[in-house]
């Protein structure tokens, strides 16, 4: 067979097949996102199942068959110690803690990029001050910040006081993405393909959003999902030290808190297992993805075909002086 015959039959793919080749061909980021994904459908669909019959968890009078019960074939998570089923209460904080970390994670993602890009591409006085800026923002103490707020808005109602968690979380991420969408566009507009944009007369605005941006977006996923993992955590811990929503909405943070008492964690231990187990679960599953992706746009990696247990769980550097390296078998994307 010749050289010719070999390079026709080659399939050229492109680099968004590619990536969903490394991605589904890695094991660990597929089991991530399988766990992610029944999280996210169970969440949702409780949720609206609580919303069409009307549940309210304020409402006391909708209680079980008394306080503290285990959980059994009716319930599934128990009840806690006003005999609310526990299942609809850990759902909730779910839901909160997904709405929280995607609304976050759009508002951390929009201001990155949109400063990233512009910085990255004007440069000079305009990249000073807006790195600058995001110097300052970083330097905000959040957790000081997140006590003042709450403190002002302690009396407004629930849904306030949640938006004002997610702009707090948005507002202060967006430094890290700004800083690595700037330093892709700052390599990206030194290159042909940006030349002879600006000798055909392409408006800057064009420029940014249809050559500049789609050639960062790989990488704006990946840290898209390290921000949203770390949003769930950052609502979890909020709501744990009760600068969060409160009562009687559900969060899973605000559940570990309330059953953070040594005779709660003896003797009812489901109320502080199912919403570890979920929030847990939940951040492991996003982690997952994020590396499987971070993988997947790498232009260095491979197709990953087989890896020995010992890679997958502590990676290659530590892998390499117990001869993990040696155990994987690739084929080339």
């Amino acid at each position: 067979m010749t050289t010719k015959d070999v390079k026709g039959k080659e399939k050229i793919l492109s680099p968004t097949r590619l990536m969903l080749l490394k991605f589904r061909a890695n094991r660990l980021a597929m089991f991530g996102f399988g766990t992610f994904l029944a999280i996210v459908v169970v969440v949702l669909a409780f949720t609206i199942y609580t919303k069409v019959i009307n549940y309210d968890f304020a409402n006391l009078s909708q209680i079980g068959e008394g306080s503290y019960t285990a959980p059994n074939s009716k319930y599934w998570f128990g009840t806690d110690k006003y005999g609310r089923d526990y299942f609809y209460r850990v759902i909730t904080g779910g839901y909160i803690a997904l709405q929280v970390a995607l609304l976050s994670t759009l508002l951390t993602v929009g201001i990155g990029v949109v400063v990233g890009a512009i910085s990255g591409y004007f440069g000079g006085t305009v990249d000073v001050i807006l790195m600058r800026i995001g110097e300052i923002v970083i330097s905000f103490p959040f957790l000081a910040l997140a006590i003042a707020v709450s403190a002002i808005f302690i009396d407004y109602p629930a849904k306030i006081r949640l938006y004002i968690m997610i702009c707090i979380i948005g507002l202060l991420s967006w430094p890290g993405l700004a800083r690595m969408v700037r330093a892709q566009i700052l390599s990206l507009k030194e290159q042909e393909f940006m030349t002879a944009t600006k000798v055909l007369g392409i408006s800057t605005r064009q420029q940014i959003t249809k050559h500049l941006i789609p050639n960062v977006i790989a990488y704006v996923i990946v840290s898209a999902t390290i921000t949203f993992a770390t949003s769930i955590m950052l609502e979890a811990s909020l709501s744990y030290l009760g600068l969060s929503v409160t009562e009687p909405v559900a969060t899973w943070g605000g559940l570990l808190q309330r059953a953070s008492s040594s005779v709660v964690m003896r003797n009812y231990w489901w109320l502080w297992l199912f919403p570890g187990i979920l929030l847990f679960l939940l951040v492991m599953s996003v982690n997952l993805i994020g590396e499987g992706l971070r993988d997947a746009v790498d232009p260095k990696s491979e197709i990953i075909k087989k890896k020995n247990v010992f890679v997958r769980l502590f990676g290659r550097f530590f892998s390499k002086p117990f001869g993990g390296a040696k155990g994987e078998q690739s084929i080339r994307g």
